[in-house]
């Protein structure tokens, strides 16, 4: 088991919980594990986490479809009350939000089933995740969003790296490098750890982490 820190609250009610060492995701070597677990999980902080997002968009912002990423469902659908609740706007007929999660296949590349594809095609898709480091997932993400004829709304994130996508979409998040300021990531052939021969602690991915 990891020794997860736990960062003071300053965002909200919402906490951060971290470990620093060496640690492997699908396309970087970082120096912080960001456990985002209890955030997933339980329903109190679910609920506080889309409270705390809520309030990161404005009224005239469009909202049809949460896309969720990383295991981040429960949170999703807090989000959606959360956002019907404050009168965001909504293009569908049922004046309703819906949630989904797209699949994965074998060459990582996101897609939906058929049943999906009205609640994508014409929408505003809000992609939301755990967290982003180097960018690739949302790329991505936005670029099935878009390929299903959906409209990228917004993005948004516990934690993230970066202040915007690569096409300058605004990424907002409750946590960012100004919360853990040595954070980095590299390359798995740019890697520092690995040139001072520090040991992997654990391979981690959106769903959490398998220590070596």
């Amino acid at each position: 088991m990891l020794n997860l820190v736990k960062l003071p609250v300053r965002k909200s009610n919402v906490a951060l919980r971290v470990c620093k060492g060496h640690f492997v995701t699908t396309h970087s070597h970082i120096n912080y594990y960001i456990d985002v677990t209890f955030q997933k999980s339980r329903l109190s902080e679910a609920q506080a986490t889309a409270k705390a997002m809520v309030k990161q968009y404005v009224n005239s912002t469009i909202v049809d479809t949460i896309l969720c990423l990383d295991g981040m469902e429960v949170v999703g659908t807090c989000l959606a009350e959360e956002l019907t609740r404050e009168g965001f706007m909504s293009i569908n007929a049922h004046q309703t939000i819906y949630v989904v999660t797209p699949e994965t296949s074998s060459e990582s590349q996101l897609f939906f089933r058929e049943n999906l594809y009205p609640m994508i095609k014409g929408k505003h898709v809000l992609i939301l995740m755990a967290s982003a480091t180097t960018g690739i997932t949302i790329s991505r993400s936005m670029d099935c969003v878009r390929y299903y004829g959906g409209i990228v709304a917004g993005v948004s994130a516990i934690y993230s790296a970066k202040d915007t996508a690569e096409d300058g979409t605004p990424i907002h998040s409750l946590f960012q490098l100004s919360d853990l300021p040595d954070y980095a990531s590299y390359s798995a052939h740019n890697c520092p750890m690995c040139r001072r021969g520090e040991k992997i602690e654990a391979l981690v991915t959106g769903g959490g982490y398998s220590t070596l």
